[in-house]
């Protein structure tokens, strides 16, 4: 075994990753400058991790727990493809990638895939369900292809896939992933204000922010068919994701929480309304300049229409035919004028 995993080794060294045919693939180790990244950050292969994905840059974040405490970005990778648009997935085959919160558990590690390695988003999880939502095998690969998936190139996914692996060895049962259709902001949600989706983005808004203030992923759960963060039922029990969502106990987030999400508000309001006059304006600017066309027009069939009365004989005398049977006279021409 030694042996072999030396030889698949310096198969690696040569072509970066292992190739897709070796059985090696799934535990082939971090590379040096991985682990000397995650001690730039105070971090280890074993720590807790975090994933974030935004869509619309196209982002997949690795965040790991520093030896401070608080999460530290790791590194950004570029997704090579997703399907669908923004918002989250809705029925099978919409071929529409998922938004929203997911735990990532070992037996979700998939080291057999057709994709070079891959894992599954854990979709549909206890908010989807709620909703009766429908679905199967979302998964995050390689290989640069989706249908409904978040597809990296290889290189990534092997990345990603041996620093999951390290967290689960080091002990630690659940990877978060939130799933973002881009950053929370209030500029960015203004642009959407009209999109049907909004309710659902402003939900899951709260769990960006709380991760954004305390960098440490907020555990959520299900309520009220809506996420919730950093709630329990009794004694810490599970919600029951219709029932009513439970009084909200001590919160040491919940004062810093209320004063972001009060200026987001505010700003979100500010925008969306200068957003609408910039429209209406756009609005009416267009409207002018159709008005002042089609009088540009008619202001040219008029002209068109008096030169032609004044040149092209509207008023001029005619020549009337000879009566019949009646001989022509001829006209009697004008005196020469001699000298």
């Amino acid at each position: 075994m030694v042996a072999v995993l030396l030889a698949a080794l310096l198969l690696a060294s040569c072509s970066d990753i292992l190739p897709r045919n070796s059985s090696m693939k799934a535990v082939q180790p971090l590379k040096q400058a991985a682990i000397n990244r995650l001690a730039e950050i105070g971090s280890t292969p074993g720590a807790p991790m975090m994933i974030r994905i935004f869509k619309q840059s196209s982002e997949f974040e690795v965040w790991k727990q520093s030896k401070a405490g608080p999460y530290k970005l790791y590194k950004t990778y570029a997704i090579c493809a997703w399907s669908g648009t923004l918002g989250p997935k809705i029925k099978e085959g919409d071929r529409q990638a998922p938004e929203g919160f997911y735990n990532i558990t070992p037996a979700q590690l998939n080291p057999n895939s057709n994709y070079y390695l891959s894992f599954n988003t854990g979709f549909p999880n206890k908010f989807d369900r709620a909703w009766g939502r429908t679905g199967a095998n979302l998964m995050v690969h390689g290989d640069c292809s989706s249908a409904g998936c978040y597809s990296m190139t290889d290189e990534s996914v092997a990345e990603i896939y041996a620093l999951a692996r390290e967290t689960f060895n080091a002990g630690n049962t659940v990877i978060q992933m939130q799933i973002f259709p881009f950053r929370m902001t209030p500029q960015n949600l203004a642009l959407v204000a009209d999109n049907p989706n909004l309710p659902f983005w402003m939900d899951i808004k709260e769990g960006y922010d709380r991760f954004e203030l305390a960098k440490t992923p907020p555990s959520w759960d299900v309520c009220e068919k809506k996420y919730v963060f950093d709630l329990k039922g009794p004694n810490g029990a599970a919600l029951d994701a219709a029932a009513a969502c439970p009084a909200r106990g001590s919160d040491t987030l919940l004062a810093a929480l209320s004063a972001k999400e009060a200026a987001d508000d505010a700003q979100f309001k500010t925008l969306v309304a200068q957003i609408a006059d910039r429209n209406a304006k756009s609005a009416a600017d267009k409207q002018a300049a159709e008005a002042e066309k089609e009088a540009a027009k008619a202001r040219g069939e008029a002209i068109g229409g008096f030169i032609s009365g004044v040149f092209g004989g509207g008023n001029a005398r005619t020549a009337q035919p000879a009566a019949s049977g009646s001989t022509p006279v001829a006209p009697t021409p004008m005196p020469r004028r001699f000298g």
